[in-house]
């Protein structure tokens, strides 16, 4: 399947939540030469620690998406005010579609749609409604999701999860927090695989499939 995709899309309410979600699997399809764009929708000014200036997230997403291959062409970063999504549905759903209409992506990645963050929930529904004519698959944000369907793994090689460790690092702004740690990131991806027989994986649900 995988090996048809030619472009895929990576939605991230905020910056980092794609690496997080799919980071590995993002570092294999650049490795097979896939076209995989980033869209994050806020830079989550409101949420930096004292003495980060405003830009900081967009900085760092640049370059976490970078050392994932990522080049800084396809990276789409939005300012959209953090917690406040809900408020603004119909501006998001508008970038969607525009989004489907102008790329036409082959998959797109997205948040759970049982993920609790409403930001999280807001790109997820509009992202159901957007992306129904392609391939649409659920990441895991473990802290955010009470419940989850393990159902499409994509399995990892020891240099895909380097990659997104290393992406994750770029974000020194985001160090403070508890799931942002190396270990935790192994030991999830290690899991992941152990559950298909493989070394490494990351996990998704499954909301669409269309060859």
């Amino acid at each position: 399947m995988t090996g048809r995709w030619e472009r895929v899309l990576v939605l991230a309410p905020h910056t980092d939540d794609g690496e997080f979600g799919a980071g590995g699997t993002m570092a294999r399809l650049v490795e097979a030469d896939v076209e995989v764009r980033y869209v994050a929708f806020s830079i989550a000014t409101r949420s930096l620690p004292d003495g980060f200036p405003p830009d900081t997230l967009a900085n760092e997403v640049r370059e976490a998406t970078a050392e994932l291959g990522i080049p800084p062409e396809r990276l789409t970063v939005h300012d959209f005010d953090v917690r406040t999504f809900p408020q603004h549905r119909q501006d998001i759903l508008e970038l969607l579609v525009g989004l489907w209409e102008e790329w036409r992506p082959d998959a797109v990645f997205m948040p759970s749609a049982s993920d609790v963050h409403q930001d999280h929930q807001t790109i997820a529904a509009e992202g159901l409604r957007a992306f129904k004519r392609t391939t649409l698959l659920g990441y895991e944000i473990p802290w955010n999701n009470y419940d989850f369907s393990y159902q499409w793994y994509f399995a990892l090689e020891q240099r895909h999860v380097e990659r997104k460790v290393a992406a994750l690092e770029k974000y020194a702004s985001q160090q403070h927090r508890r799931y942002a740690n190396a270990e935790y990131v192994w030991n999830v991806a290690r899991t992941h695989g152990i559950n298909v027989n493989r070394e490494y994986a990351e996990v998704f649900e499954v909301y669409r499939v269309i060859e």
